[in-house]
């Protein structure tokens, strides 16, 4: 099983991109897709059933070669490592973009949007996650507190919580709108995933857990981390999801009212 899916924040952002896919896809072809850092391939067996023809491409060959080996199946996929500052796709050569939880790692995020919108047909679609700046106090209580006390710096704050996973920065609102109008791509959909009771439930352990067990723990081009190390073995939900599910009905009819959130769901079209 993924037992990643087991995870709210985790579970939350693929439902996100699954809904919007199909809910797409009812008046859409998706001939040629990306996924816009792969990772592990988590998405990509999901993803490709929308697709003719699916790319997964990252700067980390190895959780690339991990990938292969999960989706070796999904005859329509195909792997390759790609750069997303300067990916070496043709304009205008894609009907799909997915990118989940990337953009915050790769130092000009504006820069980042550049390309996607360089590589997007006009009329195409692009699903995007991120970590969001805005996010509840019960998540991440210390930075938080960092934040309004003006210490936003990364020399200021500690490498858990909304800081954990490698996040140097965040990705706020109003800028991640500005990129998107500079790349050409309208916003059609911008949604919070994960508020208060998400939050609350995975308050710094989460980030000590990748820490310990995650490969590529700070999501990076290549990673020194020691043996200890655990993989999905298979893209299918596990059997308690239905638990996670529960709780990310309540997170979301009990807090809707709010515009914190641990992350954001992004629908964006090409113009």
């Amino acid at each position: 099983m993924n037992f990643k899916l087991l995870f709210p924040t985790f579970r939350n952002r693929y439902l996100f991109v699954k809904s919007r896919l199909a809910a797409l896809a009812k008046d859409h072809a998706f001939h040629k897709g990306l996924n816009l850092g792969t990772g592990e391939g988590d998405y990509d067996q999901m993803v490709a059933a929308y697709c003719a023809q699916l790319i997964g491409c990252d700067v980390n060959e190895e959780d690339l070669a991990h990938a292969r080996a999960l989706n070796k199946s999904v005859l329509n996929l195909h792997y390759e490592v790609n750069n997303a500052l300067n990916l070496s796709y043709p304009d205008a050569c894609f009907d799909l973009l997915i990118s989940c939880e990337v953009i915050e790692h790769v130092g000009q995020p504006a820069q980042m949007m550049l390309e996607i919108g360089r590589v997007l047909k006009p009329g195409a679609f692009a699903i995007m996650t991120f970590p969001s700046r805005e996010f509840p106090f019960t998540y991440d209580p210390v930075n938080r507190i960092g934040h309004w006390t003006g210490k936003k710096n990364p020399e200021y704050l500690i490498a858990q919580g909304a800081y954990a996973f490698g996040h140097e920065y965040l990705i706020g609102s109003t800028e991640f709108k500005q990129w998107a109008d500079e790349a050409g791509l309208e916003i059609v959909e911008f949604r919070g995933l994960s508020r208060y009771l998400v939050g609350l439930l995975e308050m710094y352990w989460t980030g000590w857990v990748q820490r310990i067990f995650k490969k590529n723990a700070r999501n990076v081009t290549e990673d020194a981390k020691g043996s200890l190390s655990v993989r999905p073995a298979s893209a299918k939900d596990p059997a308690l999801a239905f638990v996670t599910d529960a709780l990310l009905w309540i997170d979301r009819n009990l807090f809707a009212w709010t515009h914190h959130s641990v992350g954001k769901g992004i629908v964006l079209r090409k113009i």
